[in-house]
């Protein structure tokens, strides 16, 4: 174990680091949009472009989450200045998957769009999931955290909420292939696995708060 810790994180690094993530998430962004607008995505580019943001939405997210049992295993406690980053580029990306399926798949038909939310069970979990990211985005400001108080933490636990919901809307989204959506279960189930003891203190905490009533 002693051989990951030979390299230290410091302040001076994170603009760097940070740059990366940057990089990382933003070009093969605007790449694939590029080639979606030249036709360069194959015989169904729709297809192609809310697979590519919507799997990397969940990427991101997946990421985020394994921030900090990354830090805490390489004692790399700095590395917990990038799940803020990461985060809001899962948003992003899944702003752009569901801007993609209402502007290309739905051609911006809003009461279509309520009605596939309302009768397609995998589009209203992933809905669900999507609202949960905005509210984390939207929040994710230390000026929100002041406002929000202990709140603001209680909100922020629904990021786990989002990564279950994403899952299953990726599951119920294929029709044969399973296997993809089958790894990621498995991925975001052991990133939820390793936060049994806290999940556990939100039980007892709760069971101790309903015996006060």
């Amino acid at each position: 174990m002693a051989q990951l810790h030979f390299f230290k994180l410091k302040p001076a690094h994170l603009p760097w680091l940070k740059c990366i993530i940057h990089l990382s998430a933003l070009v093969p962004l605007l790449l694939t949009f590029f080639q979606a607008f030249n036709d360069e995505l194959g015989g169904d580019p729709v297809s192609a472009l809310l697979h590519f943001t919507g799997l990397g939405a969940f990427k991101l997210l997946l990421l985020s989450l394994l921030v900090t049992p990354l830090a805490r295993l390489l004692k790399q406690g700095l590395l917990i200045n990038v799940r803020r980053l990461l985060g809001l580029y899962s948003f992003t990306y899944a702003l752009a998957h569901i801007a993609s399926y209402v502007l290309f798949d739905l051609q911006l038909d809003w009461p279509l769009l309520l009605s596939e939310i309302v009768k397609r069970p995998y589009i209203t979990v992933g809905f669900v999931g999507w609202l949960i990211l905005l509210a984390l985005a939207l929040t994710s400001t230390k000026q929100a955290q002041r406002k929000l108080g202990k709140r603001w933490q209680s909100l922020h636990n629904s990021v786990y909420l989002a990564a279950i919901l994403v899952s299953i809307h990726f599951l119920w989204s294929v029709k044969s292939a399973i296997l993809e959506p089958t790894i990621y279960i498995v991925m975001t189930a052991l990133l939820l696995a390793y936060r049994r003891d806290k999940f556990k203190r939100w039980f007892n905490k709760r069971i101790k708060n309903r015996q006060k009533i």
